[in-house]
Formats: structure tokens, sequence, C-alpha cells
């Protein structure tokens, strides 16, 4: 299958695919800092279930 292409259609092409290929990079880069996130609440969240159990066994053990 051959098609000719126009110097707009290539080009609009070419624009869109930057486009998205920018969209990509974004996301990956937005995605990564989400995940640090969650990591770190996860990590303060163990760190407050350590806390609470500590404290409920000073409060069990008076």
């Amino acid at each position: 299958m051959q098609t000719e292409w126009t110097e707009e259609a290539i080009q609009r092409i070419t624009t869109g695919n930057t486009t998205l290929k920018q969209r990509v990079r974004q996301l990956t880069t937005d995605n990564r800092t989400l995940d640090e996130r969650l990591k770190a609440a996860r990590s303060n969240l163990r760190f407050q279930d350590r806390r609470v159990a500590d404290l409920e066994a000073r409060i069990a053990g008076t």
C-alpha cells in the first residue's frame, strides 16, 4: 500500500508525535513523583503503627 503524503499531513503527524512523546515524558515523571510520595507515606504509616503499638503496650503495662 503506497500513499502519497502531503507536506501538511507529514507536519501534522510529526507535531502530534512530538506532543505525545512530551506527554509520555511528563506522565512518566508524574508517575515517578507519585510513586516516591506513596513510598514515603507507607514508610510514615509503618512508623506510626509501631509508635501506636509502643504506646498501647505502655498503657497496658501501667
